[in-house]
């Protein structure tokens, strides 16, 4: 069983960052396709950042230009920088291992998703 842990999450004022991190057990962590997901109050999770076994990310375009993944495989991290935060940017943030659909982050699934960490933008 593949486990991830995600942490960073936290309350920050619109226009501030905040940085994700995932940690995971899965033995051959640098082969997989990697995702991130985020839930706001009320709605669908959706995915925001899928990463191809390459290490090439790509973005949503809600995000694009704000956030920026990047990955520690000897660690086997997954980051996620968020910067110029916003309201809209509240809610669950999970990472997933084992993706599908590397280069359409709309349409990502992955077997493997994390417990989440909560991530809130005050005005």
């Amino acid at each position: 069983q593949v486990q991830l842990v995600e942490s960073g999450g936290g309350s920050v004022q619109a226009r501030g960052s905040l940085r994700l991190s995932c940690a995971t057990s899965a033995y051959t962590y640098s082969r997989y396709c990697l995702g991130w997901f985020r839930q706001a109050p009320g709605k669908e999770r959706e995915g925001i950042v899928s990463i191809d076994s390459g290490g090439q990310p790509t973005y949503a375009a809600s995000v694009k230009g704000r956030f920026t993944s990047s990955k520690a495989n000897a660690e086997k991290t997954l980051f996620l920088h968020m910067s110029d935060l916003n309201p809209d940017d509240t809610g669950m943030y999970y990472c997933g291992i084992a993706c599908l659909y590397p280069r359409h982050p709309e349409k990502l699934y992955c077997a493997y998703t994390g417990q989440g960490t909560q991530v809130t933008i005050t005005s």
